[in-house]
């Protein structure tokens, strides 16, 4: 089956996008970087082994300029990060016209060192597992891909605490049962520091 990469992206508003690293750097920095560093991940994720989507926050973004014209979109809809990954993951009705079924990997925007061999190295593990992850430095993860010949288990993402040093580890222990398997890890970019250290493969 087809194999579907979905970027969660942000519009790039001052106050409204990378919060954190505005209050060191300045929020109109802080969402220039954003804008330029979505741009140039989108151009090196191109790639024909996959369709490439953007999944945009918020909704009322789907129709924005900033966006490449050719690539297909859906909004990421309301709730925390693992509500929204969820209804992609499920293929909800809402997230028309992605497929529900099929591999799908879904990766941030933020991280530096992403590029399309990881993303490769990700599709592949799901070939002998059901669901793959890219844990990123500080406990979190860069991406989440499952290979969807069902429908995810109900608890998926049930009970995750994010932006802790537990969300890989609560994340994966909502999918009992399924094999799971850890790609690349990369750090994405929360600080000013982050931005003196692009994050790049240490495994």
């Amino acid at each position: 089956m087809r194999r579907h990469l979905v970027v969660m992206v942000k519009e790039p508003r001052p106050g409204r996008v990378k919060t954190r690293l505005g209050q060191e750097i300045g929020p109109v920095p802080a969402a220039w970087w954003m804008r330029h560093q979505t741009a140039r991940l989108l151009r090196r994720l191109r790639d024909p082994r996959w369709t490439l989507w953007l999944a945009v926050a918020p909704d009322t973004a789907v129709a924005s300029r900033i966006w490449p014209a050719d690539l297909p979109r859906i909004a990421q809809g309301r709730g925390d990060l693992g509500d929204r990954m969820g209804r992609i993951l499920r293929g909800a009705p809402d997230c028309a016209p992605l497929p529900s079924r099929g591999p799908l990997c879904i990766v941030g925007s933020d991280i530096p060192g992403l590029g399309r061999s990881q993303v490769a190295r990700a599709f592949a593990l799901l070939g002998g597992h059901d669901a793959v992850f890219g844990p990123a430095t500080d406990g979190g993860y860069w991406l989440v891909g499952l290979k969807r010949l069902g429908p995810p288990p109900p608890v998926l993402f049930r009970g995750v605490r994010w932006s802790s040093p537990w969300t890989l580890a609560d994340s994966v222990a909502t999918l009992p049962g399924l094999r799971v398997a850890h790609a690349d890890t990369l750090s994405d970019v929360d600080t000013a520091a982050d931005l003196a250290h692009p994050g790049r493969p240490v495994s």
